[in-house]
């Protein structure tokens, strides 16, 4: 079907149903002269009078009446479904697909999603949670979480988090046995546990700053891992340092578990942003999501 087809099947249907070129062109919003000329380009397209016409009428014919019966109810529920989408911009509904860091989705969106769900039970949420990073375009995603640093330059990016930091901890019983670094280039002889990072596959090197001086540091230990979980259990054993996010570690520093050291070189950076296209069209329920994370910081 042509495009010019829909426009000029909507205009016999109005004819048809109006019984009259003037009152059809005048709910259309068209000329009686532009009406009648679509129509003539229909039956020519058509091969077939759909309509005869009288001085006083407008009448469908045989195959007119016949193409009417399909027609009507087909245009009926397209425009049923079109306003079911104006629903779906005006009311926050529909189901919204968030690409993110587990991190992100147990600190940020989490906390927010808790409150925000039971208010409107038409809203749908579906986190797919990865550290790498994922093309929101191509898989279909509204949106995606990341660091500020990480977003691409064609996304429109909204903070949505605090500002982070990494802390260097070890448990008391290795700073016992090992001592404590004072510097980052102390760290070459200490055991550490490296990350491994999911985009590359290589180890994450860890980053310092201290009065405009940058530094990345490769660390060595016996042990790797792809999970933060695991990094926190071998530190609290004893096995060598780490450096996570400060909340990983808070509640374990307070009750003595774990020291922190290196703090002066690790200072705030930072949080996470939602991205999404910058074409895209918000929805109302979109909207909405993203009102809610910006004003939970």
């Amino acid at each position: 079907m042509q495009r010019e087809d829909l426009v000029d099947l909507n205009a016999f249907l109005t004819v048809a149903e109006e019984q009259n070129f003037t009152r059809a062109a005048a709910k259309l919003g068209t000329s009686q002269s532009a009406l009648s000329h679509t129509i003539r380009r229909l039956e020519t397209r058509l091969g077939i009078r759909l309509l005869t016409r009288t001085t006083r009428r407008v009448a469908a014919t045989e195959a007119g009446e016949r193409l009417l019966k399909t027609l009507a109810p087909a245009l009926e529920n397209i425009g049923r479904e079109l306003n079911a989408l104006s629903t779906l911009r005006e009311k926050p509904a529909g189901t919204i697909r968030i690409t993110t860091s587990e991190h992100a989705a147990h600190t940020v969106l989490w906390p927010v999603l808790e409150r925000l769900l039971p208010e409107y039970p038409d809203l749908h949420v579906e986190l797919d949670v990865s550290s790498g990073f994922t093309d929101i375009v191509a898989e279909r995603f509204d949106a995606g979480v990341r660091l500020g640093e990480s977003i691409a330059k064609d996304m429109v990016a909204v903070r949505i988090g605090p500002d982070l930091r990494m802390a260097v901890v070890g448990a008391p019983a290795y700073f016992a046995r090992y001592g404590k670094p004072r510097t980052p280039q102390d760290l070459a002889h200490h055991r550490c546990i490296n990350m491994r990072l999911p985009t590359a596959g290589g180890l994450y090197a860890w980053e310092f700053e201290k009065k405009e001086r940058e530094l990345r540091v490769r660390v060595e230990g016996q042990l790797a891992f792809n999970n933060t979980g695991l990094i926190m259990r071998a530190t609290l054993s004893g096995m060598g340092l780490a450096c996570v996010m400060t909340d990983h570690v808070e509640a374990h520093i307070a009750e003595g578990r774990l020291e922190r050291v290196l703090e002066d070189w690790c200072p705030p950076f930072a949080g996470y942003h939602l991205y999404y296209p910058s074409h895209r069209q918000p929805s109302a329920a979109f909207s909405l999501l993203v009102d809610a994370l910006r004003n939970s910081r």
